[in-house]
């Protein structure tokens, strides 16, 4: 595995966008559909907050084998996003998720011992972004506290679908992988995550203050950002599919390797 020059995390980020361009109106579908079926989960009590969480390493990969059609020049449909259930290694996606739920609750919890519970109080919109009380924790230091101990769990996470679905591997085998391929083209996804903290932070977030400066409504910034966060989400899942196969030998036919979507 050769190290990518650091420029390659934004060819990454550019590449999501032409990927995205060339099939904009499916795979804009294929994510409102899957909204749709999350929101169905969520209705579920108990198990409707906890299942979103779990299936992600599940829908990730129909995403990632969306891109992979695209670039293919087939036609996604969102039939694709059940494709993973009826995978041999859906057992092993379903691991991943109960994994990083666990991850994810051990890094919350640290970040209740460093401010008291206000993050997770926000978070789980228990209470509300009161700056009083936020100003008066440690908030700030709770989500760097959080973060830090998720990141190596993110790293060992982000190839982790893919490899168990397209290169058959053990999920032990998948996240070791996984984390010492990001450490090793660190800087590439080092400027990487730069980039769409540009894109995906500061920009909506200019476009939502001179929307709310020119018009003053609520609604029509609702109106704006909401396609904007779709469209930006989507491009990300492209372009994670891109820096995959920078990072791994792509599958022939990833799809096919999960399922045969016609069937």
């Amino acid at each position: 595995m050769t190290h990518l020059p650091a420029m390659t995390g934004w060819l990454w980020l550019k590449e999501g966008f032409v990927l995205f361009r060339k099939q904009p109106v499916e795979l804009s579908t294929l994510f409102i559909s899957y909204m749709f079926i999350m929101i169905g989960i969520g209705i579920v009590p108990v198990i409707g907050q906890i299942a979103p969480l779990i299936l992600v390493p599940v829908f990730s990969l129909a995403f990632l084998s969306a891109s992979a059609q695209v670039r293919n020049g087939e036609r996604v449909y969102p039939k694709l996003l059940f494709a993973a259930f009826r995978s041999p290694a859906i057992k092993s996606l379903l691991t991943l998720g109960v994994l990083q739920l666990v991850v994810g609750m051990l890094a919350l919890g640290v970040s209740v011992l460093v401010d008291g519970g206000v993050f997770w109080k926000v978070l789980s919109g228990e209470t509300g972004m009161d700056p009083a009380v936020v100003g008066e924790s440690n908030m700030g230091l709770a989500i760097l506290a959080a973060a830090l101990v998720y990141l190596p769990a993110g790293m060992a996470f982000w190839y982790a679908a893919p490899l168990v679905a397209w290169q058959k591997m053990s999920v032990s085998k998948a996240v070791f992988y996984s984390f010492f391929a990001v450490r090793q083209q660190y800087r590439a996804f080092l400027v990487y995550g730069l980039a769409w903290v540009a894109v995906g932070v500061v920009i909506p977030t200019m476009v939502s203050l001179v929307l709310a400066l020119m018009f003053n409504s609520a609604s029509l910034i609702v109106m704006v950002m909401m396609p904007l966060s779709m469209l930006l989400t989507v491009v990300l899942y492209s372009s994670f599919y891109i820096t995959y196969t920078d990072v791994f030998p792509a599958p022939e036919q990833p799809v096919a390797a999960v399922i045969d979507v016609d069937a």
